[in-house]
């Protein structure tokens, strides 16, 4: 391929890779990751609510990986509360699949611009090692990519499979019960999701461009070592 329709390219996945590590970033800050409403069960069987009625006992929960708030409806009208989840819901949560996420979420974030400024160098300059050539730059973004692929597993086994939705709308509640009525990810979940297939397509752009897969074997090596074969 000619060295323009190439620096084209890695210009292209660079800005991919600068625009997903903004992404993640900004996703990792926010509070946009879940949002579902809650159901205050004790509330709505002391007064046998149904139909209509159901909605003054209907409140809303929103929350990311560092805080949240979430609105409890007793039939009193909305009573809103802020959380953290350090270190205020760290007892009740699964701390070690929420950290994972956290680190697997910075992780992402180096990485792709790491493979933003790879791909820039790659661009305008020649590379002069393996690690700044494409074998470099399938590394990042294979690492970029799996991240991604790691958060959203780990985080909807958190949401879905740990019902951490629940445990945060029961928070410090004794009297009242609350249950999940309806849930969905926000946002930022589905930024995680753009940014792993953003860098499945450098992968693809980077093979475009015209470097082979890592380990895979060229024909003429092939070829050059049956005839040797052939030769002894």
């Amino acid at each position: 391929m000619a060295a323009p329709q190439k620096k084209l390219l890695f210009c292209t996945a660079g800005l991919l890779s600068l625009a997903c590590a903004l992404g993640a970033a900004a996703a990792l800050g926010t509070q946009l990751w879940v949002r579902g409403t809650i159901l205050c069960t004790t509330g709505a069987l002391l007064v046998n609510a149904s139909g209509p009625e159901l909605h003054k006992f209907i409140g809303h929960i929103q929350y990311g990986l560092f805080s949240g708030q979430r609105v409890r409806q007793c039939g009193l009208g909305g009573r809103p509360f802020q959380f953290s989840f350090f270190p205020d819901l760290l007892r009740i949560i699964p701390a070690s699949i929420h950290v994972s996420v956290i680190l697997f979420c910075t992780v992402l974030i180096v990485f792709a611009l790491v493979g933003a400024g790879f791909f820039m160098f790659n661009a305008f300059g020649s590379p002069y090692e393996t690690l700044h050539g494409p074998i470099g730059l399938y590394l990042w973004s294979f690492i970029s990519c799996s991240c991604g692929c790691l958060i959203m597993i780990l985080f909807s086994s958190e949401v879905k499979i740990h019902h951490l939705s629940e445990k945060i709308a029961n928070f410090k509640e004794g009297t009242f019960t609350f249950k999940t009525h309806s849930e969905q990810f926000a946002n930022s979940f589905w930024t995680i999701l753009v940014c792993s297939l953003v860098h499945f397509l450098n992968t693809l752009l980077i093979r475009l461009a015209g470097f082979e897969f890592p380990f895979s074997k060229s024909k003429d090596s092939g070829t050059i070592t049956g005839a040797v074969d052939l030769m002894y």
